[in-house]
């Protein structure tokens, strides 16, 4: 059940997004933006309401972790006129880099960037499409602080506030585009 939008024509974004039943597993409902993300008007509107928040906030670099927040993070960038860099899983980047890992429900991952990806003092924007539990974003914020970036906010398309990452994240500002129960 949707309980919140940032703005009213948000609610448009609503009938792109496909609810898929007991995917990956039994009892779980899976929030599909593929539908989203073919339709060139619905993208297009994704981003705005992403972006919007920050277009006077100065950020020079967006940092989106692998993969879904590499196709919102750089468009919010190209907006904001920022650079974008990206976190990955381990072995993707070929230069110095620095890891975090961090607990999943069952076991562990592990995230990277380069080294030299953020000055110190960077403003940084973190931007990712779906918030649940807020571990991966987490991690990422970590790694980010580590190499010395200011972020100033942490921005999802959608929020599964039923599962309570933002609760992970509130060192920081969390903005959501749509949020669900």
């Amino acid at each position: 059940m949707l309980t919140q939008t940032s703005t009213p024509c948000a609610a448009e974004l609503l009938n792109l997004i496909r609810d898929v039943p007991d995917y990956p597993k039994p009892g779980i409902l899976f929030r599909d933006i593929t539908p989203l993300l073919r339709d060139p008007a619905g993208l297009s509107l994704s981003v705005e309401l992403m972006t919007q928040p920050y277009r006077n906030k100065h950020i020079d670099v967006v940092v989106g972790a692998e993969s879904r927040g590499f196709i919102f993070g750089t468009a919010v960038a190209r907006n904001l006129s920022a650079g974008f860099v990206p976190i990955r899983k381990p072995g993707k980047l070929p230069a110095a880099r620095r890891s975090v890992t961090y607990a999943l429900e069952y076991g562990t991952d592990t995230l990277e960037i380069h080294e030299d990806a953020i000055e110190k003092g960077q403003r940084v924007l973190m931007v990712d499409d779906l918030l649940a539990t807020g571990g991966t974003m987490k991690a990422c914020c970590e790694l980010v602080e580590q190499l010395g970036g200011q972020i100033i906010s942490v921005a999802f398309l959608i929020e599964l506030a039923g599962l309570k990452g933002r609760d992970k994240l509130r060192k920081w500002e969390v903005h959501s585009v749509l949020r669900y129960d």
